[in-house]
């Protein structure tokens, strides 16, 4: 075997490694020595900003296989024809804390989950909860505010965080589900994901549907005490990074059963709830949950900054046969998520491996930018046509055509433009079913971890809270307010 040279980025050999290049044994570095300056330059370089959410996760690839033909429903590729296998990638995360944070905090489990599909790349970023805390994607910043740190103190600071959810009772069917037995996943095999939002299907005759999507763990729901996750916190910070690894490594592949709820369009018109509403789930009685395929684990990334970091999951990233819908919260995050990667990696983010379609060449007009002459090593370049074209139409070898047999039927809008208010839509009535479906033992502790969490809050946010349980459930806030001892 022949020798391999250490070299430069450029490609130069280099001799020394271990010794800078100075002025005289004892005297001081030189500028030119310019080895030196490219590691220190790069080193300082080796972080891109972390997530402001999402920040710590654990990414592993993957297959999706079809088990019902939806023909019916979508022309997506990936979800017509029984048997077919499509590549995946998936991101589990938590939410609110840093890279460094611990992975068994009482947070919501991100969900981001990639079909590498024939006509391009499918992501449903999502939650292991059906709801989420807003309704509008303007409070978003405010909310993950509360979340974070105090700009003043740099701890965390529960006054913020129920000063909020007192103000904005739409969170109330979120809250329920966090502070209860479900608010703490012992790991990311063990619970269930949810794309959460509303998403479209259209079929080849021009209808369309509204949809939801569900993946149910095989592994079955594992959630971690109030006591558990402090002694795992101290023990074991990456507990849930650590047992992915060991599973795939060990041949124990997780699996998720693959369900949607489908709606058809003129449905929502007319159903008793707002279908486009993240804070309400759809009852299953109306629209019961349909099998469609497994989800499987197993393959785990050869690069973890390269391919976790790195990996740029968006809701914005859909396919023929699925769009998007009037979810207000997916409409904001349709900009958002892509708009988070320029950001954070570049233009070219797409270019990179783990982000460039792998099942189907993109080919655009798109030129220039950071990280340009990155080559998906897929496909290669992700221009199509003559590369001097960097424009549409035009008349060269070769140029790209738009596929109009692809294009999403119209939708019908109705309706004034205002700014409608987000207040009185309901926020009790499913936080309140929430909480009479739970047994005494899981009311006990959920009550349990909101007084201890909320007598960290003013008085004047105590009673505002108090209120919002109150009207959730009688009981609920009664049993919380002989706890808090109002």
């Amino acid at each position: 075997m022949s020798q391999q040279y250490l070299t430069s980025q450029s490609g130069s050999p280099i001799a020394d490694d271990q010794n800078s290049l100075s002025a005289g044994e004892r005297g001081p570095l030189l500028l030119q020595d310019w080895h030196l300056i490219e590691k220190l330059a790069h080193f300082n370089r080796e972080r891109i900003p972390e997530r402001v959410v999402h920040a710590k996760g654990t990414g592993v690839y993957g297959t999706f296989t079809l088990t019902k033909d939806l023909s019916d429903y979508t022309i997506a590729d990936h979800f017509n024809g029984v048997g077919k296998q499509t590549e995946t990638f998936v991101r589990f995360s938590t939410v609110g804390g840093e890279m460094g944070s611990a992975d068994a905090e009482r947070d919501p489990r991100g969900f981001g989950l990639r079909f590498y599909t024939a006509r391009g790349n499918h992501d449903i970023v999502g939650n292991n909860t059906p709801t989420f805390f807003l309704r509008d994607g303007i409070k978003f910043p405010d909310f993950i505010h509360t979340q974070k740190r105090n700009p003043l103190t740099n701890l965390k600071d529960p006054q913020a965080m129920w000063d909020f959810w007192s103000l904005n009772p739409e969170a109330m069917h979120q809250v329920t589900i966090l502070m209860s037995d479900r608010g703490i996943p012992a790991n990311y095999r063990q619970m269930h994901g949810y794309g959460s939002h509303t998403f479209s299907f259209w079929n080849a005759k021009g209808e369309r549907f509204w949809v939801k999507f569900h993946f149910k763990s095989q592994q079955g729901v594992v959630n971690l005490s109030n006591e558990q996750a402090d002694k795992l916190k101290g023990i074991d910070p990456d507990s849930s990074q650590r047992d992915m690894v060991v599973a795939i490594t060990d041949g124990n592949f997780p699996r998720w059963t693959v369900n949607v709820q489908i709606m058809p369009e003129a449905d929502a018109n007319t159903y008793h709830i707002n279908p486009f509403d993240l804070t309400k789930v759809w009852p299953h009685g109306d629209y019961p949950l349909i099998e469609i395929g497994v989800l499987e684990l197993n393959r785990l990334p050869q690069n973890y900054f390269a391919e976790v970091e790195q990996v740029a999951l968006a809701p914005s990233n859909l396919v023929p046969g699925v769009g998007a819908s009037p979810d207000k919260m997916l409409q904001a995050r349709l900009f958002a998520y892509a708009d988070a990667q320029r950001y954070r990696i570049g233009a070219n983010y797409n270019q990179l491996p783990v982000n460039c379609p792998h099942a189907a060449k993109a080919n655009h007009h798109q030129r220039a930018g950071a990280m340009a002459g990155t080559q998906c090593p897929y496909h290669g370049s992700q221009t199509g046509g003559d590369a001097s074209a960097n424009y549409g139409p035009n008349s060269t070898i070769g140029a790209l055509v738009e596929p109009a047999n692809f294009a999403e039927p119209p939708l019908r809008l109705d309706g004034e433009t205002a700014r409608y208010s987000r207040y009185n839509q309901d926020d009790y009535t499913q936080a309140g079913n929430l909480y009479r479906i739970f047994s005494e033992e899981e009311k006990a502790r959920l009550v349990a971890t909101i007084s201890g969490s909320l007598r960290q809050a003013s008085m004047d946010v105590q009673q505002r809270m108090l209120a919002h349980f109150q009207k959730a459930d009688a009981d609920y806030g009664q049993r919380i307010k002989m706890a808090l001892g109002l």
